[in-house]
């Protein structure tokens, strides 16, 4: 079965869609993670004065 140009331009952008929303959604996590280990550090900070 042969593919269209247009075909083959549509899984491509799908693709990117996946790869896209992926990433927003690694985003959240990782800041997540970022803001609780930023937290913790300041916490020990504060510990210590």
């Amino acid at each position: 079965m042969k593919k269209t140009k247009a075909q083959g331009m549509l899984d491509y952008a799908m693709l990117i869609v996946v790869i896209m929303a992926a990433m927003m959604i690694a985003h959240k996590y990782i800041t997540r993670s970022m803001n609780a280990k930023l937290k913790q550090i300041q916490e020990q900070l504060e510990y210590k004065k």
